[in-house]
């Protein structure tokens, strides 16, 4: 079961969505669209998984290749929520947008609890 969100954004024909999927094979989720504004609410949800021990494992999955852009509260809420976890947790993200990488390198560049996968 996902979790599906669309919101107009006020753009003619763009409608922003963040689709949100279990991982079948290991602990976390797949997520899919953007994350902004409009979809803020399940982005966070989704990381609220993470820090609650939803899984198993000390390892929580995001898988993101399907990710097109995070904007900086998306990367902060990620943030906070790695800061969160509890000892001996981390979150793997998987393929995640260039942007969300920069900025968690630029403003967290020493937050251990999130590990960055291009494999």
């Amino acid at each position: 079961m996902g979790i599906r969100y669309q919101a107009l954004s006020g753009v003619v024909g763009a409608t922003p969505e963040l689709t949100v999927s279990p991982l079948a094979e290991r602990s976390g989720v797949r997520m899919a669209g953007e994350v902004g504004l409009a979809t803020r609410e399940v982005w966070e949800r989704a990381l609220e998984q993470a820090v609650n021990g939803d899984g198993d494992g000390d390892v929580y999955y995001l898988e993101l290749s399907s990710v097109t852009f995070v904007d900086v509260a998306g990367v902060g809420a990620l943030a906070c929520a790695a800061q969160r976890l509890p000892d001996g947790r981390r979150m793997v993200l998987h393929r995640p947008p260039p942007v969300l990488r920069r900025v968690l390198e630029t403003f967290w560049p020493d937050l251990s609890a999130i590990e960055v996968s291009m494999s």
